[in-house]
């Protein structure tokens, strides 16, 4: 028979568990709650960068127009002046956006609450990106709107006082890619390919949460639009057993040089790398003379994230067959230059021009198909997420009927981009951002 201190004890354990158990209820609560209002703020901060993305270009194509020789002075000047501010004030909104997120997730506990995945480091990327294309760079804005997506994910979770962990800075970034590009599905493939090292069934859940919420906001507001335009166009399974491996081929290659130089200015080893770095204003500015004067002598082609240029090739309308390499230079200094702005968007007009290339190879076979196929090859050899690509292209073009060549595409330029470089982009980029580092180095 019990005593009556044994009876306390037993009482005493009782209170104890239910305690825990009503924390552990307010704690459950809390996280929801911050991961589904972080979702809802995310994507409409994402719609409004995405707006005032297309009002500055299009500023900068009324400015063009006025007076078509004001970019050689305005481009090389803003981007001096926006790798200048980056450096001294913000050095960790340089660049994409994406890497800083990766490095984040492998610290929560340290990063996660530093100012990689801040609220005043995203609105300086926001700031900075949107100088730069109105300015004429040719930035893209989903990689920035990923480092957006993941600051205000964290703010939301260190307002109700809910720990941050690698699976909310991935659900953040997860979601704004989903919100950028209107494409749910290519928002949790993000999250596997890229931003998580590890899947797990707790970080799986919560991605998918975080998604759902971004983009019923995306679509409640901007509705179901396609991104680059619909592509109902198909090739014939001989037209793909030949196409697929030149475009995979030919793309992977060219991916994979892009990233191979990004990495090696980002970590230089030679000598005049060194140098360069060591003057980074200068670089940004001798990087936007190059952009300025392709802009010119191309009319424009090359400005900007390239969205107009590839929804033509896509829908069949054409370009000239330059502007794939044309843009191609302009997207690698914009890289280069160190300013704020991500690669997604000019690496799929690239890869678009690439398929553009392809269409003078394969004149018998549907231009909108081939287009696609280059335009997933380079993007695989750029960013290496072939599932990823799949989906975004996919979803952004309403091509599902082209989903196997697509694969089998992406597949071969992913191996070939490995030759090029084994060393993936965002992992190469982040590297920087996983130690302290002076605001000067990386990109």
């Amino acid at each position: 028979m019990a005593t009556l201190p044994q009876y306390l004890m037993q009482l005493r354990h009782l209170l104890a568990g239910r305690r825990h158990r009503a924390h552990g209820a307010v704690a459950l609560v809390n996280r929801r709650l911050a991961t589904g209002i972080g979702a809802v703020v995310l994507g409409l901060a994402a719609l409004a960068f995405a707006r005032l993305g297309d009002v500055a270009q299009a500023a900068f194509a009324r400015l063009v127009a006025a007076w078509s020789y004001a970019p050689l002075l305005i481009t090389p000047m803003v981007f001096g002046l926006v790798a200048y501010a980056t450096r001294c004030w913000a050095p960790e909104a340089r660049g994409s956006g994406i890497p800083q997120v990766i490095a984040a997730s492998r610290d929560p506990a340290g990063k996660g609450y530093g100012p990689l995945v801040s609220l005043r480091t995203a609105a300086a990327k926001i700031g900075l990106t949107l100088a730069m294309l109105g300015a004429g760079g040719a930035v893209g804005r989903e990689g920035p709107t990923v480092q957006l997506s993941a600051a205000i994910m964290v703010a939301c979770h260190r307002l109700l006082r809910v720990p941050v962990t690698a699976g909310v800075l991935i659900a953040g970034g997860a979601a704004g890619v989903a919100a950028a590009f209107n494409t749910p599905l290519a928002g949790v493939a993000f999250a596997i390919e890229e931003l998580a090292s590890a899947y797990e069934q707790k970080v799986a859940v919560l991605v998918m949460v975080a998604v759902m919420i971004a983009g019923m906001v995306s679509l409640g507001i901007a509705g179901d639009y396609v991104y680059f335009g619909t592509m109902r166009q198909t090739l014939a399974l001989g037209s793909v057993l030949v196409v697929a491996p030149v475009a995979g081929i030919v793309g992977g290659l060219g991916g994979g040089l892009f990233t191979r130089i990004v990495l090696a200015v980002a970590a230089p080893s030679r000598g005049w790398l060194i140098r360069a770095k060591r003057r980074p204003v200068l670089l940004a500015i001798l990087c936007g003379v190059v952009v300025a004067v392709l802009g010119v002598v191309t009319h424009g082609a090359t400005w900007g994230t390239g969205y107009e240029a590839t929804r033509h090739l896509v829908e069949g309308q054409g370009e000239p067959l330059w502007f794939g390499p044309a843009k191609f230079v302009s997207a690698l200094m914009a890289t280069l230059s160190g300013a704020p702005g991500g690669v997604f968007a000019p690496s799929l007009a690239v890869g678009a021009g690439v398929g553009n290339l392809l269409t003078a190879a394969f004149p018998n076979d549907p231009a909108g198909a081939v287009v696609l196929l280059g335009m997933i090859a380079y993007f695989v050899g750029v960013v290496r997420a072939p599932l990823t690509a799949v989906i975004i292209i996919s979803e952004t073009t309403a091509s599902r009927g082209m989903i196997i060549p697509l694969f089998a595409t992406a597949l071969i330029a992913d191996l070939v981009s490995t030759m090029v470089c084994k060393e993936r982009l965002y992992h190469g980029l982040a590297k920087p951002f996983l130690q302290p580092a002076s605001p000067s180095s990386g990109l």
